[in-house]
């Protein structure tokens, strides 16, 4: 089976532009997304996971700086590249402050441009994996085997997962006590890029509390973050 392509939503109005840096980046093996303006672009972002964000600032609707702003504010932490032609060290500044990783000026260097692409990508990459859980872990009185797919609850009880279960958990409890976002979720449990209704995380969630919680109506350990995602604490 083949490794998924890293996936870009490049947002820029200017026609031949556009065209011209998804034909390269494609061309380096990344899948492109396309937006034209501000509002398509937070609908994209909203339906679909990327690996990074390629944005203008001068576009229709809605300019890039609103729109990286929007964007943290959703919590979602995606890589953003801007493009801008203003070039003045403030518009840099407002820029980063609003959100952006990077700042690239026009006119710019196309491979300097891929070279961003590539770091900023793969230090996001570094960024996100996290120490890998071992086979077994408890929290409280409840246990988990990841590699036989069962748990026990405090009562002793054995609890057969399923593979799914066993996935997710091992992914909330590798970013213990941080929330993580349905998108990623998403991406790393079911290996969806479009995704589907966010129900099937809380169907999850609500078994969770089922198996391990005292009272499942106030859960210690699985917390649903409202419009963001999903955490795991164990202190």
């Amino acid at each position: 089976m083949s490794e998924k392509k890293l996936s870009i939503l490049l947002v820029e109005d200017e026609g031949n532009l556009h065209e011209a840096l998804k034909l390269n980046l494609e061309m380096e093996g990344y899948e492109v997304s396309s937006a034209f303006d501000g509002p398509q672009a937070l609908k994209s972002v909203q339906n679909e996971y990327f690996d990074l964000i390629i944005l203008d600032v001068m576009l229709p609707e809605l300019d890039g700086i609103s729109v990286s702003e929007n964007i943290r504010i959703q919590g979602n932490e995606v890589p953003i590249l801007i493009l801008s032609a203003k070039n003045s060290s403030a518009d840099r500044v407002l820029g980063l402050k609003k959100g952006a990783d990077d700042y690239l000026t026009k006119p710019f260097n196309l491979e300097e441009l891929l070279l961003r692409v590539n770091k900023l990508i793969h230090k996001n990459k570094r960024m996100l994996s996290k120490a890998p859980v071992a086979d077994e872990y408890s929290f409280g009185k409840n246990s988990i085997n990841f590699k036989a797919l069962e748990g026990t609850n405090k009562q002793g009880k054995k609890i057969l997962l399923t593979k799914k279960e066993a996935m997710l958990l091992k992914l909330l409890i590798e970013n213990k006590n941080e929330v993580v976002p349905r998108e990623k979720i998403l991406q790393a449990v079911w290996g969806y890029n479009v995704y589907p209704t966010t129900r099937t995380i809380d169907n999850f969630i609500l078994n969770f509390r089922k198996y391990f919680e005292d009272d499942n109506r106030n859960p210690k350990y699985f917390h649903s973050v409202r419009s963001i995602g999903y955490k795991f604490t164990d202190n």
